[in-house]
C-alpha cells in the first residue's frame, strides 16, 4: 500500500464522514525535565486523564497528550524517565476512555520516535510530529527533520498502525528560509510517510487559502487545523478541514478540560455534518 493510499485509510481522511475533533491535553513538566516538581506526578497523571475523559464525555473523537516542559532539546530524543511517565499517562488515558476514543502522544519539541514508542506500547492511535520534512527555527533552536530515521524506527517497532499527523505550517513549524509553498510541504510530508498534515494561523483567511491550496496539490492528504479554532470560528474553518486540534476554548490552556465546552463545540461540528 502506498503512503497516499495509507493516508486515505487514516481516521480523519476525506472518505470518513464527519469532522474529527482532537482535544489537546497539556501535560505539565514530567520527571526527567528541569521544571518538574518533585511529588507532582500523580496529580499530573490525574489531571491528564480527567481531561481526556472530559473530551470523551463531551463527544470529541480523541485527545492529544502534549508535554509542556518549558525547555526542550531540538533533537529527536527524550529522557527515559519522561518517556516512562508519559507511558503511564497514555496507558491510563486509554484505559479510562476505552478503545473507541483516539489517544495521541506528542513529546515536545521534536521527540517523534519516543512519541511513536509510547503510542505503540500503550495502544495509542496517533502522534503529532513537529517536523517530518525540512527544518524550522524554534525558541529552543533549530529543529531538523530526519524522515528516514523516523520511518526506520516506525518499521522497527511495527508502528504503522500509529498515525503520524505532521505540522507543515503552524505555530510549531515554518519552513526554514521560506519560499516553499505549504501545499508542496504537505505533499512531501505524505510522500515520506505522514498520514495527515496540520496547519493554520491566527489569520483565518490565510488558513482557508492554505487548505484550498493543499486540497489542489495533495487531494488525498487529510488536513487538520493545527490550532486557532474555537466556538466562534469552528463552523467557518471546519467546513473546509477534515479535523482539528482544539485547545484553549476547552480549558483556557491550563486546567482540566470542561466537558460542556467540548459538547458545545461538537454541536457545531455535528451541524456541519448534517448540512453536508
Amino acid at each position: 500500500m502506498s503512503q497516499v493510499e495509507h493516508s486515505d485509510a487514516a481516521a480523519g481522511s476525506p472518505k470518513r464522514p464527519g469532522k474529527v475533533c482532537l482535544g489537546v491535553v497539556h501535560v505539565d513538566p514530567l520527571p526527567g525535565t528541569p521544571f518538574h516538581e518533585a511529588g507532582s506526578f500523580q496529580r499530573i497523571l490525574d489531571d491528564a486523564v480527567a481531561s481526556a475523559v472530559a473530551l470523551h464525555e463531551g463527544g470529541a473523537h480523541g485527545a492529544l497528550l502534549q508535554t509542556v516542559d518549558r525547555v526542550y532539546t531540538t533533537r529527536d530524543e527524550s529522557d527515559p524517565a519522561r518517556i516512562a511517565a508519559m507511558s503511564l499517562i497514555a496507558g491510563a488515558a486509554r484505559e479510562a476512555c476505552g478503545e473507541g476514543f483516539r489517544i495521541g502522544v506528542q513529546l515536545m519539541r521534536h521527540a517523534t520516535k519516543a512519541s511513536l514508542a509510547v503510542a505503540k506500547v500503550c495502544g495509542g492511535d496517533f502522534v503529532r510530529a513537529t517536523a517530518i520534512v525540512g527544518a524550522t527555527v524554534s525558541t529552543h533552536g533549530l529543529v531538523q527533520a530526519d524522515p528516514l530515521d523516523v520511518m526506520e524506527y516506525r518499521k522497527k517497532i511495527d508502528a504503522w498502525d500509529v498515525q503520524i499527523i505532521a505540522d507543515v505550517d503552524s505555530m510549531h513549524f515554518q519552513w526554514l528560509g521560506g519560499g516553499v509553498p505549504t501545499e508542496s510541504i504537505a505533499r512531501q510530508a505524505a510522500f515520506v510517510g505522514a498520514d495527515a498534515v496540520c496547519l493554520g494561523s491566527k489569520d483565518e483567511e490565510r488558513t482557508l487559502r492554505t487548505i484550498e491550496a493543499v486540497r489542489r496539490t495533495a487531494p488525498h492528504v487529510p488536513v487538520f487545523l493545527a490550532g486557532h479554532t474555537d466556538h466562534e470560528n469552528a463552523a467557518r474553518l471546519m467546513a473546509h478541514a477534515d479535523g482539528a486540534f482544539v485547545s484553549t476554548c476547552f480549558n483556557g490552556w491550563k486546567g482540566r478540560i470542561q466537558p460542556e465546552k467540548v459538547a458545545s463545540y461538537m454541536d457545531i461540528l455535528n451541524s456541519l455534518e448534517g448540512a453536508a
